[in-house]
């Protein structure tokens, strides 16, 4: 069995970070979505009773065991990419787009909690929850998710541009988005319902990104 060289164990890793990235992009998708279904942002005290709906419930609870592994794969995502950019990498953009995605983690994760609480308020399952229980959950959840989280990832999204456009390894129409997917996080997501998902995808596209260029940058096998 062949041993892995330096060079080979450099180009596997964005291809790990790539990987990474986008199964992380479509579970934060995915819980995303399950969460503003199941815990609709507008909803009141009559929107507590509908949560006795079974439909609501499932959704809340598929978006809440996707999220650890979402989170899990994000980090994954942070170290491999560091990994790549290795000794040339900016000390302080580097510091800071870890210690955001380490933020960002703990914010979705308390975000998720807070969901949580929502089904612990409605327990047992087919009794409406107390309208002040149902509020609290449910503005905790949204504060945390799109504010707090969302504002660590555009610090996550523009420090990673600037670390691509510094050193050449991303193009400039996805520095421009990643500049753009940044603002919007910064000072729409937490006014506008759904905004949150330009994180994923852009995280989506960076990683598409990292495996083209793995893909076309891996060398051909020798001949025998």
């Amino acid at each position: 069995m062949q041993e892995k060289g330096p060079g080979q164990e450099a180009l596997e890793t964005p291809r790990a970070a790539g990987l990474a990235g986008v199964v992380f992009a479509l579970l934060l998708a995915a819980a995303i979505v399950l969460v503003r279904l199941g815990i609709p942002e507008g909803a009141d005290a009559a929107g507590a009773a509908g949560f006795t709906d079974s439909t609501r419930r499932g959704a809340l609870l598929t978006a809440l065991a996707l999220v650890p592994f979402a989170g899990i794969l994000f980090l994954w995502f942070v170290g491999a990419v560091r990994a790549h950019v290795g000794a040339v990498e900016d000390k302080f953009l580097g510091t800071v787009l870890l210690g955001s995605g380490l933020v960002f983690t703990a914010m979705m994760f308390g975000a998720a909690a807070a969901a949580s609480a929502v089904l612990v308020v409605s327990h047992p399952w087919g009794t409406t929850p107390s309208p002040a229980g149902w509020d609290f959950g449910r503005h905790l959840a949204y504060t945390l998710l799109t504010v707090y989280a969302m504002r660590m990832a555009a610090v996550f999204v523009s420090s990673m541009s600037v670390i691509g456009h510094r050193l050449g390894i991303l193009p400039r129409w996805l520095t421009v988005l990643g500049f753009l997917v940044a603002l919007t996080l910064l000072f729409v997501s937490s006014n506008v319902p759904w905004a949150e998902l330009v994180f994923p995808a852009w995280s989506l596209l960076l990683s598409l990104h990292i495996l083209k260029v793995n893909r076309r940058n891996r060398p051909l096998p020798a001949m025998a």
